[in-house]
């Protein structure tokens, strides 16, 4: 007899699903994850994290112990099971709308295996609208599945954490539903904020689209005060020192990963293409990889030059290479220069060469990706492009 789970992530080896079936398991409940991927299944049955997730590898190795976890790749789990969680979100296409129908087909994969009795709930990011599809589409189909949004907001690194702390939005299609996520989260959390689902859907769009303009508001300060041979970060730390309304106000960077930029196209979408700030937000973004490597070019023989680029993850500290500007960074780069040498401890590629093999070669270090790990190299002479001012010596190019 197959032992009885409480959850069924689909999709649940990744950086969504994994750290939210850990602590589900940590906190007694029996969850099994669904993936199509083999050696993330193979490592996580093993106790083995196949990503950065601090503190994660500890619980996996618990849960996997007291028989609370199991990752499969065979669908006959979800059948079994009260509630399903959903983590494939909404993507964008290469023309930068969102694929709703991708959500639906995943649906379509697993809709034979769900009951009338069962919890769906939809975890990553929808384009507004969605989950009500999703409900009338399983109604059609003859279900009368519960249907919820109950958006993820952790800092990928640090799922573990935030999971117990920060508040959880739940938004049912039915007061039904709405209360049984309720009373499944508040294993995790006691704050809990109740929203209707097309609330809760702009509430997650929202949230990234605002830390994706906060972003480009420091990026295009940044290239206006570089313009001009004046150092951001001196006018940064003139802003922000002892003065509270400025807390939010982010550094310079290369701002990038699977949603911030995303969701923004999402939310632009959804607003018939009339979000112009949105938009601008994205030329500033994406723009600052060409900024840098147009400012270099005006002080240094790029042509003539090695340049060592650190940090191909698309945030500090993590191993996550998905949509990181680091590429779109190196890819302008190797247009230009003679040569181009990457590094990251945390990322495994064969292209990439050691610390030292950098300090040997290069003539220009860019920091990329401020991994804590860079912090001590003595780049001796070596110029150092630092945009987000890691080293503390200012983000000027000169």
């Amino acid at each position: 007899m197959r032992t009885k789970y409480d959850i069924c992530i689909v999709g649940g080896c990744g950086h969504v699903g994994l750290p939210l079936g850990l602590a589900f398991a940590d906190r007694g409940k029996k969850v099994v994850l669904y993936d199509i991927n083999e050696k993330a299944i193979a490592n996580i049955n093993k106790g083995n994290m196949p990503f950065k997730e601090e503190g994660a590898e500890n619980v996996l190795q618990r849960v996997i112990k007291n028989k609370q976890l199991l990752a499969t790749n065979k669908q006959e789990f979800i059948q079994d099971v009260d509630i399903v969680v959903l983590v494939i979100g909404t993507p964008v296409d290469e023309h930068l709308n969102p694929k709703v129908g991708e959500i639906l087909h995943a649906i379509k994969e697993v809709e034979n295996y769900l009951n009338d009795d069962q919890l769906l709930i939809m975890r990553s990011t929808l384009y507004p609208g969605v989950t009500g599809k999703v409900k009338a589409y399983l109604e059609r189909k003859g279900k009368i599945t519960d249907v919820a949004f109950c958006p993820e907001r952790i800092v990928e690194g640090h799922a573990l954490t935030e999971l117990y702390e920060l508040p959880q939005i739940i938004a049912g299609c039915t007061p039904e539903a709405t209360q049984r996520a309720k009373d499944l989260f508040k294993t995790l959390t006691t704050k809990i904020i109740i929203a209707q689902p097309i609330e809760a859907e702009l509430a997650k769009l929202f949230t990234n689209t605002w830390r994706y303009i906060n972003f480009a508001i420091s990026n295009q300060f940044y290239m206006i005060a570089n313009s001009s041979g004046v150092d951001f970060y001196n006018v940064y730390n003139a802003m922000t020192e002892d003065y509270p309304r400025l807390r939010s106000f982010a550094k310079a960077g290369l701002a990038a990963g699977p949603c911030l930029f995303k969701d923004t196209m999402q939310l632009s979408a959804f607003s018939s293409n009339n979000f112009f700030l949105g938009h601008a937000a994205m030329l500033v973004n994406e723009g600052l990889p060409g900024f840098i490597v147009d400012s270099i070019k005006k002080k240094y023989d790029l042509a003539h030059s090695a340049v060592g680029l650190l940090g191909m993850a698309f945030k500090a500290d993590n191993d996550d290479p998905r949509e990181s500007l680091s590429y779109k960074l190196k890819k302008e780069l190797e247009v230009e220069a003679a040569l181009v040498l990457c590094n990251d401890p945390y990322i495994k590629d064969p292209r990439f060469v050691t610390i030292d093999y950098i300090k040997k070669k290069a003539d220009i270090i860019i920091l990329a990706t401020p991994h804590s790990l860079y912090r001590d190299i003595d780049w001796k002479d070596k110029p150092v492009i630092d945009v987000w001012n890691f080293y503390d010596k200012g983000g000027l190019i000169k």
